[in-house]
């Protein structure tokens, strides 16, 4: 049987704070097989991760800074110190775990991490699934050279974070920590798992197609406008008010979506900023001739989104979960502000006694029924193990 316990600590001092959520860990279960790491920017990672890996010797650890705390049963963890989430996982599960620093193409090192993954499991078969955690900007390259190794194997988990989208953040496992690499997990296991992968957003009417774009990630046109003027058009407002770092904000709550090929998931797409020529970055990537719909919510609807989505991956998985891994995006965080507590508190009302824990990522990623694995931004990607 699989087991979970979720553990952290918010003591200023990163090796004193990893020992103290580690040896939690380490006291409620036996035979630890990973653990997951989340923490704040504020620590020196490295002094962290020896200290968690003194207590819990031999685990594999794969994690990420998260934006401004974890939630776990405890409840919001965070300090203007530091802060740290542990979820363990224990029991029916074989692990091989790998990180690979990006040189020259994400494509690449997605591939090498795959194939140093499987090593580090002693396996030459593709995992039941696997956790991907990168840098935000490339994520879909880093996916496409994992794919290249093992096909289409369902995968969760979202890009490192810091708290002030200042690119301070933090991907690391056991054996390194980087701010460009890829890590992954590699999964084995026999026990059931289920993902749920929604924005929990509505469809407007205002639908455009993409006429034009720089990259993969700025939106220059829509319907052959400029995207900011148009999505200005669809949301009445001026568009010189949303240009810059005011378009994140303004977005929170009202992003695009774009729908997969064949209806079953609207993958948001969150615009991050304005630019003086009225195009807007986006936090993933784009093609010209598709559509985009503006997508709507609220502050209410955020909160009320995840403990809804903790029910209905429940629900998907048939059966009453042993541990849930629940990634949130930081924007949504961001938009909920000092609403958190509330958060928090719905998490641990819909999870009930299932271990958790609830990190905040600067891009997530999941899949829907038919394996097709995708990324995303001011999602809820939430994954449980039976």
């Amino acid at each position: 049987m699989l087991k979970a316990y979720a553990s952290g600590s918010s003591i200023p001092s990163p090796a004193e704070a990893g020992a103290e959520a580690a040896l939690k860990a380490a006291q409620a279960l036996s035979d630890i097989k990973l653990a997951f790491v989340y923490s704040g920017v504020q620590y020196d990672q490295k002094a962290l991760l020896d200290s968690i890996s003194e207590k819990l010797p031999g685990v594999p650890l794969i994690g990420n800074t998260s934006f401004t705390g974890v939630i776990t049963p405890e409840g919001f963890i965070t300090g203007d110190g530091g802060f740290v989430g542990v979820f363990a996982l224990a029991g029916d599960l074989e692990v091989g775990v790998a990180i690979v620093e990006k040189e020259e193409c994400a494509r690449e090192a997605g591939k090498k991490a795959a194939l140093e993954a499987l090593k580090a499991a002693g396996k030459n078969v593709p995992p039941a699934l696997f956790y991907m955690v990168a840098p935000p900007g490339e994520e879909e390259f880093f996916l496409k050279g994992i794919t290249e190794v093992i096909g289409r194997v369902p995968f969760f988990g979202g890009s490192a974070a810091d708290n002030s989208i200042s690119g301070d953040w933090l991907l690391f496992t056991d054996k390194a920590v980087s701010a460009n690499a890829v890590a992954v997990a590699f999964i084995y296991t026999d026990s059931p798992f289920a993902n749920v992968f929604t924005g929990a957003y509505d469809e407007t009417a205002n639908v455009g197609i993409i006429t034009k774009l720089e990259g993969k990630r700025t939106l220059v046109e829509i319907d052959g406008v400029p995207a900011v003027k148009k999505y200005a058009e669809w949301t009445s407002q001026n568009p010189d008010d949303i240009l810059g770092g005011n378009l994140l904000v303004a977005t929170i709550t009202a992003p695009l979506g774009v729908k997969d090929r064949l209806g079953d998931l609207t993958a948001i797409r969150h615009p991050m900023f304005g630019n003086d020529n009225y195009s807007m970055n986006i936090g993933a990537n784009l093609a010209v001739g598709t559509a985009v719909i503006q997508m709507q919510g609220s502050v209410d609807k955020l909160i009320a989104s995840a403990p809804e989505a903790i029910d209905k991956v429940i629900e998907k998985l048939g059966q009453k979960p042993q541990a849930l891994h629940l990634v949130h995006c930081g924007g949504r965080r961001a938009g909920i502000g000092d609403r958190i507590e509330e958060l928090a508190e719905a998490v641990k009302k819909a999870a009930g006694d299932i271990p958790f824990i609830v990190e905040f990522t600067f891009g997530e990623y999941g899949y829907e029924d038919d394996g097709n694995n995708t990324t995303g931004g001011l999602m809820l990607s939430f994954t449980a193990f039976a």
